[in-house]
Formats: structure tokens, sequence, C-alpha cells
């Protein structure tokens, strides 16, 4: 074999062999990265990668034009890994001054085998910056000493976390509530509504080197998703001038409590609803009881606004008209139970819209017993007495109404002139609101719609409806109301200048929980313009100490908030009513036994 033959053989046999490597450094890559590639990826993960939740913020809670009355806030976790720490007491020297915290409680967070311990929840971005900076410096500084790799301070991570807000502060506090320590709604709407509200968290993975996050290892594998928001129907500057009103009367009267509801009869959308007292919802609650919403949890005996019920379900079904005579005497007896008015006065007569306008108990009782219990009943039922009313606010009651098998000799002439039964202040408003709305009562709602993470906004559905009384009745009782804020009726206080206001006070004896009375439930509910009405406002003080009649303690409150709400929903002033029923007897005669006319002006 020539040379040449040789040289041309070693080189192909390098070839082959050249190629034999290639192949199996080929087909090894290709096991590595196609074959295998989970499994390298799985171990890799768990040697150099981390897992950590990333937070969703919860959706905030608007007022009916955007102002943000619940919202969450950015804020840091601070964590830890304790099998990092090699010298516990001395990192918490180091840290305890940036978290404004003291060893002795840091010492224990920072000891232990845990591979994920939150030391600080919720601060601030600058506190951990600071920290985080604050640890850089260090570990730069002492790495350079001898022995100085091992003394570094490390373990400690940062995860995006929330922290609930509420820009307002007190403002419908009872109507909103407050989320507790793990995030969850406890109390108001922000329990209600929690599934809505709370977001779904996502995950991220990030490599871990020498007890930190190796810069720009952070990776994204499912995105957090905002939760989703809720418009409320309350509007803030409605809200803010209730809830200063209703304080103001609660404090002057020295009242266990108040609350005042503002509705739109037609929509049944509520514009305010502010209790007190209040509380904070930014501050530790330590009394559970506060987060109570006591425009639907307590229930109590309307009293004399109750009468709006009977009056109109006797006029519903014929038995009066606002021109009907009435003998009222002080004292009337009943199954051989004596009733009487709140003051002593000699024998009237009076029309139904007298008895009405003073707030006689007798006269009520003589309506009352021209229906039978059955009908009196099925009335209170229609009205919304006795059941929810569909606002599906948390912890609602469904007050109290007997039915009429466990009725005695006294019920019906208790009932008729409101008491012996009981409501919630929703539920009151509501009855006023069916008035007000020509006999059809509405489903009070108080959240106008939804809208997601991007904005986009749903509108919640209409709320439901159904016929009480018919217009006529309505329209005849509307105007009956308009003479309790008269000179002549129990509440003159509540007259606005320039509008038509109708309404009903209410001085109800109060129930004490152990079968007696104790004390006094003072209201006023009414609305406006009377010949047209857009807003009702009800207005109820529990337990006002001295004065107690709903007029005076109750009708300065509708005025304030009323009067507010008219004229920043630029609501025209009206023309007085050209006609008004007598409230007397001898009034009656003299407009030749039918309405007083006049001319308007």
């Amino acid at each position: 074999m020539t040379p040449s033959q040789i040289t041309s053989k070693r080189i192909r046999q390098l070839v082959t062999v050249s190629a034999g490597v290639f192949l199996l450094f080929g087909l090894r890559l290709i096991d590595v990265q196609a074959v295998q590639a989970g499994g390298y990826t799985a171990r890799a993960n768990s040697e150099l990668l981390n897992s950590s939740i990333l937070l969703a913020p919860r959706g905030t809670i608007t007022d009916i034009n955007g102002v943000q009355l619940a919202r969450s806030v950015a804020a840091v976790n601070i964590v830890v890994d304790q099998v990092q720490i090699s010298d516990p007491a001395k990192t918490a020297a180091f840290v305890a001054p940036y978290l404004s915290t003291s060893v002795s409680e840091l010492l224990p967070l920072l000891t232990g085998t845990k591979r994920y311990q939150i030391i600080a929840k919720q601060v601030t971005p600058d506190i951990w910056n600071a920290l985080n900076t604050a640890l850089i410096n260090y570990n730069n500084q002492i790495v350079k000493e001898p022995g100085g790799l091992a003394q570094r301070l490390l373990g400690f991570y940062s995860e995006r976390s929330y922290v609930r807000d509420y820009p307002t502060g007190t403002l419908a506090a009872s109507l909103i509530g407050k989320i507790n320590e793990a995030g969850v709604g406890a109390g108001g709407l922000e329990s209600s509504l929690d599934s809505t509200l709370t977001g779904t968290n996502g995950r991220y993975l990030f490599a871990n080197g020498a007890g930190t996050i190796i810069p720009g290892s952070k990776e994204v594998v499912i995105e957090a998703k905002a939760g989703t928001g809720v418009e409320l129907t309350i509007d803030r500057d409605v809200q803010w001038v209730a809830q200063d009103a209703i304080s103001a009367a609660v404090k002057q009267a020295h009242a266990v409590s108040g609350t005042v509801v503002v509705m739109d009869p037609k929509t049944g959308q509520i514009l305010a609803q502010a209790s007190a007292p209040t509380f904070d919802p930014t501050k530790p609650i330590k009394d559970i009881s506060v987060l109570r919403n006591p425009a639907v949890t307590d229930a109590y005996e309307p009293g004399s606004v109750g009468k709006i019920i009977t009056y109109s379900a006797a006029m519903e079904e014929g038995k009066i008209t606002p021109l009907t005579t009435l003998t009222i005497p002080y004292t009337l007896k009943v199954g051989g139970t004596p009733f009487h008015d709140h003051e002593a006065h000699a024998t009237e007569v009076l029309t139904t819209t007298g008895a009405l306008a003073i707030s006689s108990n007798t006269g009520a009782i003589q309506v009352g017993e021209m229906l039978s219990n059955d009908t009196l009943y099925s009335y209170l039922r229609k009205f919304g007495i006795g059941q929810l009313t569909g606002s599906h606010l948390p912890g609602e009651t469904q007050g109290i109404l007997h039915p009429v098998s466990t009725w005695s000799a006294t019920s019906a002439p208790t009932i008729a002139f409101g008491q012996g039964y009981s409501v919630t202040a929703l539920q009151a408003t509501s009855v006023f609101a069916t008035i007000a709305n020509d006999g059809v009562r509405v489903t009070p709602n108080v959240v106008a719609g939804y809208f997601d993470p991007s904005g986009n906004f749903t509108a919640s559905k209409p709320a439901s409806s159904v016929r009480v009384v018919s217009s006529d009745t309505a329209t005849k009782m509307r105007l009956m109301m308009e003479s309790v804020v008269t000179a002549d009726g129990t509440a003159p206080e509540a007259a606005i200048p320039g509008y038509r206001v109708a309404g009903k006070t209410g001085t109800a004896m109060r129930a004490n929980g152990n079968g007696g009375y104790s004390g006094y439930t003072a209201s006023f509910i009414g609305f406006a313009p009377a010949d047209a009405p857009r807003y009702v406002v009800s207005v109820v003080v529990q337990a006002p100490q001295g004065v107690h009649f709903g007029g005076l303690v109750a009708g300065p409150v509708f005025k304030k908030v009323m009067s507010f709400v008219l004229q920043a929903k630029h609501i025209a002033p009206t023309a007085p009513s050209t006609i008004a029923y007598p409230l007397t007897s001898a009034a009656l005669k003299a407009a030749g036994g039918g309405v007083i006319t006049h001319a308007a002006h």
C-alpha cells in the first residue's frame, strides 16, 4: 500500500470516528433538550428556584360618582428563610429598628428551620427598600473582612402584598364594613360581597443564590387577577351630610344610637345610609358588635309612622276618605284595655286628615277597627313588614309580625297605631317610598353595578317592584301627610321653605327585651317634593333623653338632610298646593264639606 493510500485510509478512519463522536453528541443533545428536558428542568427548579404567591388586589368599592370608599394599596410582606440565618440574635438586633419592633419580638421569628416565615406584614415599600439597602451595604462591607463571608446577614425576601384602605374613614363604615387580618370581609359589604371583591392570586418563580434573589430571575408563571370592583348607589356628599346630622342629633339627645336612610322611591337606590355611633375601619376592632349595620339589623316598634299603613289600607278598602270625620277622645277602651293619645285633650271631632296630622292613637284605632284582622295583616305584609326587604344587605332581619292566629284582643288596636310589631329602618323607609312612588313598592338596593379589572362596567339589574295600593290612594295619602309638617301638625320643624314636604312623626315606646318598655324611639320619615316625590329621608333616634318626640328630635335632622339633597340634585322649588284637606269638622263645614281651596302664591 502506497503512502498516499495509507494517508487516505487514516483520514477516512478519522472522519468516521469524528462522525461517530458528533453523532453521539447529537443524540445526547436530543436526549437532554427533548427527551429528558422536563426532568432536568424539574431538578433545576428544585435545587435553584423558589416559588412564591403573587397576591391579587381586592376590588375597589366606590360611590355612585366614582369616589373610592374602599381600595387596596400596594404594600410588602417581608419574609425570611430561617435556615439561612446563622446568627438570629445578631440579625434581630440589626433588623428590628427598620421594622419599628423590638428584638425580643423579632427573635422568635428568625429562629428555627422554617423556609418561609413572614416577619412583617403589609409594610410600605419604603420600609422594605430601606432594610434591603442596609442589608446589602452591610454584606458588601463585611465580606471584605477576614471570615466575613460567613457573617453575612442572609435569608430576607419580599413579596407583593396589599393593605385595605378606607379613604373616607368612618363615613359609611357600618354599610361598607371592613376586612380582617386574613384579608377576608368581616362585616358590611366587604363580607357579603367578599367572593366578588376577592381576586385570584398568582405565582412566580425566583432563583435563590447565596440567600438572596438573583437579579432578573423572577418569572411570573400565573398572573394575579384583581378582584371585581363595586359601584354603590351611595352619594359620598349626601352620605357625609347624613352622617354629620345624625351624629350631632344623637350627641345632643344623649341617645343610644341613630340612623338616617336616603332613598330614591322610583328606583329603590339608597343614596345614603348613616349610623351613629360609627367606627373607624382603619383601626383594630375590639367589639365586633360595632360591625353591624343598624339600618337593617336593629328592629324596633315604629310607633306613629306605622299609622300610614293603617290609613292607606282603610282608604284602599274604601272605608275612609281624607274627609271622613272621627270623634277623637283622649282615651279609648278596647278589649278591656284603655288606650290614649300622647297628650291629654278634650274630645274632638276631626277628619281622618286631622287625626293623622296630630298623630292621634285613638283615631288610628278607630280606623283600624274598620278592617278585619286578616285585612290589616295582609296590608302590613304587602308593605313589606315581617319580611326581608330584598336588599341583600348583610345581617338584615325581617323584624317581627306575629300571625293573626296569635293576636289577642288588644293586638289589632295596638298594631293600628304602630306598636306590637317591629321593623328595621330600611323597612320603614320602604313603606314611605311606596306612598311616594304612587303605591308601588320597589326593592331597596345599594349596588349600582360592577366593574372588572379592565374598567368595564356592568350595571345591576333593575330592582323588582310590586303594587301595594292604588295611585289614587297614594296621591290622597301624600296630600294628607303634608298636614303633618304644618303648624297644626306634629312636625313643623321638618318643613323646608320653598318645597312641599310630606311625612309622619313617630314617638314609640321602646321595647326593653324583657317583655316591657323603657324609653322611646323618636322618628320622622318624609319625602319631597310632596306633589312629585324625588327622595325619601328616614330618621330614627333610639332612646333620646329628655325631649323624645319624633318631630322635635328627628324632624330637624330630616330638614337638614333633605334640604341638602334637594339642592345638590338641583330639584327646583315647588309651588304651594292650591288645595288642602280640612283638619276639623268645623273647617270641613266651612269648606262646604269638601277640600279647602286657595290661590297659589
